[in-house]
């Protein structure tokens, strides 16, 4: 498959390198005698005896190798300051493990991809200074932090300035949601893996840069496991009766970024470029 005619430039633009406090090293961090963060270290504990998944967390990049020869040269180039030996396959496309874009999708899915990829506009919610979604968000190459209590965790995305709240007191979904851009999460521990179940999205979000839609039907479940400090492994599985023939699932890994954080990122602020977009 190709990108020649996706704008890749123009729909990563409105991500922003973060940025990061200076001086300021993980406190309670493990270290190698050379004063670096241990990331192969155990992971941590909460109060509680859960794992505990706090942290300023950057999805691990796809192999250059494997990026050319799903999408070719087309993301070789820098895109405004992004650096593409930082992005993940699923971010670009979020079917990039299945042979053909149109392979899981249904008829009307179908056509609305095709509209998005024959179009020249900049219509992607990002480059509108909309959410990315979800799994989106955890998908670019942006930190976000995860805040862990008992009854809630909470996930902060510098990269589109959203959040999410799971739910961890076991309530339900609410049973007739407002849409809502990131949906209504619920989670649960099963052994040593965060289990969570988000529902009651809006269709407005974009799977992935190319622009695989959904629908307000999407159910996107997501097990978090934190393998050892530095590396929080995911698996979502994507549910939508609307849009794709079955579900699929996504496997990929967080890396903590140590000695960090995020900082307040506010896209509309001085947003100079859509004008000059055709």
């Amino acid at each position: 498959m190709s990108l020649a005619t996706l704008p890749l430039a123009i729909v990563l633009s409105g991500l922003l390198a973060f940025s990061q406090w200076l001086n300021s090293p993980t406190p309670r961090i493990p270290r190698t005698a050379d004063g670096k963060p241990n990331l192969a270290a155990p992971a941590p504990r909460a109060p509680d005896g859960r794992p505990d998944l706090s942290g300023v967390w950057q999805i691990e990049s796809t192999p250059r190798e494997e990026m050319n020869r799903l999408f070719g040269a087309a993301v070789a180039p820098q895109a405004l300051g992004d650096d593409p030996s930082t992005f993940s396959k699923y971010m670009i496309n979020i079917l990039a493990d299945h042979n053909g874009d149109d392979s899981l999708l249904l008829p009307e899915a179908a056509d609305l991809y095709k509209k998005r990829r024959a179009s020249t506009r900049i219509d992607r919610p990002m480059a509108n200074c909309l959410p990315a979604g979800v799994p989106h968000a955890e998908l670019l190459p942006r930190p976000f932090r995860i805040i862990q209590s008992r009854d809630m965790i909470a996930i902060l995305h510098e990269g589109d300035g959203s959040f999410r709240q799971v739910h961890l007191d076991g309530r339900k979904h609410p049973p007739d949601p407002t849409p809502a851009w990131l949906g209504y999460s619920v989670g649960k521990w099963e052994n040593d893996a965060l289990v969570v179940d988000t529902v009651g999205f809006n269709d407005r979000t974009w799977l992935d840069v190319m622009g695989h839609p959904h629908s307000e039907a999407l159910r996107v479940q997501e097990r978090f496991r934190r393998r050892d400090f530095g590396h929080l492994d995911v698996q979502v599985t994507i549910e939508d009766p609307k849009t794709f023939v079955k579900p699929f699932t996504i496997r990929f890994t967080e890396r903590l970024v140590a000695d960090s954080d995020i900082l307040e990122y506010v896209c509309a602020e001085n947003e100079r470029d859509r004008a000059h977009v055709r």
